[in-house]
């Protein structure tokens, strides 16, 4: 019987005991009878990782085997303690054998050139057919036919819904009986390749060739842990794909051999980042008064000076790619600002108005991009914010309050709250929020943006789109119309008609209509035009990230300049002081103690919103490796919110979705094939602070943009923004993901983890359950009361005890994790 041997080494980046590999045997035996399922490897489907065989027991046509197959735990090398890493890699630049930009597009030819230029650059003698017979199991067997690698190390994380594989690399191993030292052959694909089940997109393939009889710190496998060490940390990969030259690629190996050999350096694999660890919620963790800043900021300032350099200078140059996305920022932030302060300007009677809001923004947005612990985060006035201002003036027209003054209160009331919450570890509790009641939330804002734009296109409708028609039909309003209409048709003077006749027509309500999905129509077709295959790649990536600010641009042009005829919707803009120092004098003890009620619901909402916009900005699949700062960024909050109180400004806090669509922006995305399902996945992000600074200090300067030409902005166009704003945020939405599997057939489910590994009812189950939840906000967040819109943070918080306590009576627990578990 013929007994061939197939070592699978499996590198795991992070398990619960520790980083590591896995060591993987696989022994094929042949039985000396026909195979019952035939397969013939080729140069177009190879398969690297172990097929899934069909048996047909009556098959006579071909070889039938056996596959054994077992795993070793092998660590990663440590850098810092064993020195035959450096020796490793000095060795290797010595005598460097690279290829950049390899065409080869099968393993096959790939590792049959890798040999070739070994062999080229005189690192030693052998029969290719030998080594060949060692790469694969059926190299020279007549018998079997399964095509596998005998050796190789591949990067895995063994997270909560299974093993993830690393698929851009691969390191093959062998062992050579001809040769008299260790070789080693590193090739960059010009494209990624799909070489079957779990290495989809192969970029880099590391080639190690080695006496069989070597000391045991000098072995194939030892040698294989010190590159693949490296090649597991995927910001060095990206790195490497960014090189010109063979000497840039030896630079960053070098690079990386200082990284990982420095006592401060943590390999920046996918972990997870945020309050949501399995660490068990204490009440003495409340009591350590200032040990949650103290950590944020031990863990965020040895990265501060990165934030601004990162992407500078240097082959990781992205002048282009931030200047884009500052561009981006400036037009989404800019206009929600213009928007909310228009509605506050109406609720408040002018006390906060477009000005004030953009001021605000500029001063408020600075000071958050400077100091903040999470720079990608963007601070806005945002629509619960303005429900909010609208409903504090009820309160002083209903019991004749000073509302500079009693808003200033509110205020400072809310930014102690929140200071008191910093210091205290507060955002703890943000542990009992889970992904899912994450997802219900960002859903509800991105259906506000929808509400906020429909209720705003009904408005003007209402105003515009009806029959001329007498207001009062009183006996003036008569005698005033009949004399317009007997007055002599030659008259040299033009017929003065009343307002309410020229109010009433229907060519401005559909114009704003238009123009309101025009923006929305062009913005969201640019920004998808970098799947497409149009244009240059970099022309692509500047169309889309410059999508919003184009689409705005060009329909602001068509309402206000194709259309001047026709009179359209524009903020009001009053020419006053900016600053107005409340009088806080002219409250009584009551209305201070009125004020810490309010101010104590207003400190809730930012609490909510503030964490959760951190939390999914920071979600393992974003890729951010700088860490968070909940705690500190919520103390720079209430101390922002002081600025703006006592200066009568609107209040912030982080917004969703533009926290999320700015990380987005900076972030390289791939496409990636899972069982024929393409999806988006995003390898590194340009943490940087430059992009918000520069976007809020335009948007301060654009103070001196008014009234003109920043009221040639139409607002249906504004209205259009919150549609795409809405329709972008959705992309990654688990729960949108799931709702859409109501609407398709089950074979086209895609692979995802709660579909392997979740009953269908189950998952439908959990969906429409978190329908019921959304509805619930919805019926409270935009009920007409606006008293009721005052207790809508207490609801949020009520989802909490829901996930916790009634979803797993209806659904078990363990189905529960899995769906909320983050599969990237």
């Amino acid at each position: 019987m013929e007994n061939q041997k197939a070592l699978h080494f499996l590198s795991v980046e992070a398990l619960s005991s520790g980083n590591g590999h896995v060591f993987r045997r696989m022994d094929l035996q042949d039985d000396g009878e026909q195979p019952e399922s035939p397969r013939t490897p080729t140069d177009s489907s190879h398969a690297y990782e172990l097929p899934t065989q069909t048996a047909n027991s009556d098959s006579d046509s071909s070889r039938f085997g056996l596959l054994n197959t077992s795993r070793k735990y092998v660590k990663l090398m440590n850098f810092k303690e064993e020195v035959r890493a450096h020796r490793d890699l000095d060795s290797f630049l010595a005598q460097a054998s690279i290829l950049l930009d390899e065409k080869a597009a099968s393993l096959d030819e790939v590792l049959r050139r890798m040999l070739e230029h070994l062999a080229r650059d005189g690192q030693g003698s052998w029969n290719q057919e030998e080594v060949t017979r060692s790469l694969f199991t059926d190299a020279g067997g007549q018998e079997a036919s399964v095509h596998l690698l005998t050796e190789t190390i591949q990067g895995v994380m063994a997270t909560a819904t299974g093993v993830r594989y690393q698929q851009s690399w691969l390191c093959v191993l062998c062992n050579v009986k001809s040769l008299q030292r260790r070789c080693v052959c590193i090739a960059r694909l010009e494209r990624p390749q799909n070489w079957g089940m779990n290495c989809c997109e192969a970029s880099f393939v590391i080639l190690i060739l080695s006496p069989p009889r070597m000391k045991s710190t000098k072995t194939a496998i030892e040698l294989a842990r010190t590159f693949a060490t490296m090649f597991s940390d995927i910001s060095f990969r990206e790195k490497l794909l960014e090189t010109k030259t063979q000497e840039d690629f030896k630079q960053e190996l070098v690079l990386q051999r200082q990284l990982l050999s420095s006592p401060t350096y943590k390999v920046s694999v996918e972990e997870e980042t945020g309050p949501h660890s399995n660490k068990p919620l204490k009440v003495t963790e409340f009591l350590q008064a200032g040990r949650g800043i103290y950590e944020d900021l031990s863990r965020r300032l040895p990265h501060y000076i990165s934030d601004f350099t990162d992407g500078m200078h240097g082959s990781s140059r992205s002048l282009l790619k931030y200047t884009t996305t500052a561009i981006f920022l400036y037009i989404a932030i800019l206009l929600p600002a213009i928007a909310f302060g228009s509605l506050n300007d109406e609720s408040t009677r002018g006390e906060i108005d477009v000005q004030k809001t953009i001021v605000g923004q500029g001063i408020g947005g600075v000071i958050y991009s400077l100091f903040a612990g999470s720079p990608m985060v963007i601070p806005l006035t945002t629509a619960p914010l303005a429900i909010f201002i609208s409903v504090i003036r009820g309160i002083c027209d209903d019991y004749d309050l000073d509302f500079p003054a009693f808003y200033a209160c509110i205020g400072l009331w809310n930014s102690l709250f929140l200071i008191l919450g910093g210091v205290f570890n507060v955002s703890l509790f943000m542990k009992l929020f889970k992904r899912s009641t994450e997802e219900v939330i960002a859903l509800f804002i991105s259906i506000a943006f929808v509400g906020d734009a429909v209720k705003g296109t009904i408005k003007i409708f209402h105003k515009y789109y009806h029959e001329p028609m007498l207001v009062n039909r009183s006996a003036m309003e008569l005698q005033s119309l009949a004399e317009v209409l007997q007055q002599p048709k030659s008259s040299s003077a033009g017929v003065s008609l009343p307002a309410v006749l020229m109010m009433c027509t229907k060519e401005r309500p559909i114009l704003c209509l238009l123009l309101m999905l025009g923006t929305l129509w062009l913005g969201y077709v640019l920004f998808l035009i970098k799947r497409s295959p149009f244009l240059h790649a970099k022309v692509r990536e500047v169309v889309s990230d410059c999508a919003l600010p184009i689409s705005v641009v060009i329909f602001s042009f068509v309402g206000s300049y194709l259309f001047i005829d026709i009179e359209l919707p524009v903020f009001n803009y009053y020419r006053g002081p900016v600053f107005n120092v409340a009088p806080l004098n002219k409250l009584t003890g009551m209305n201070v103690l009125g004020a810490c009620g309010l101010g104590f619901l207003l400190a809730l909402l930012i609490f909510i919103d503030q964490n959760i916009v951190i939390s999914l900005t920071n979600a393992p699949e974003n890729r951010l490796l700088k860490g968070t700062a909940y705690h500190w960024d919520l103390m720079l909050s209430g101390f922002i919110n002081i600025l703006m109180s006592v200066l009568g400004l609107p209040w912030m806090h982080a917004a969703f979705p533009h926290s999320t669509l700015h990380v987005r922006q900076l972030a390289k995305v791939e496409q990636r094939v899972e069982q024929g399902h393409l999806y988006e996945t995003i390898v590194s992000v340009k943490e940087t602070r430059l992009t918000s600074l520069a976007a809020n200090v335009l948007i301060g300067l654009s103070v001196f943009l008014l009234p003109v030409p920043l009221q040639w902005i139409p607002k249906p166009v504004l209205y259009g923004l919150f549609l795409y704003m809405a329709l972008t945020s959705i992309e990654g939405n688990q729960m949108c993901d799931r709702i859409a599997l109501l609407l398709k057939e089950q074979t086209s489910y895609p692979p995802t983890h709660y579909i392997r590994r979740v009953p269908q009812r189950k998952v439908h189950y959990f969906t429409g359950l978190q329908l019921i939840q959304l509805i619930t906000l919805c019926a409270f967040g935009m009920y007409p009361l606006p008293y009721m819109k005052m207790i809508f943070p207490l609801l949020m918080i009520l989802l909490i005890p829901v996930r916790k306590s009634l979803l797993p009576k209806i659904i078990e627990a363990k189905y529960l994790d899995i769906i909320d578990a983050q599969h990237m």
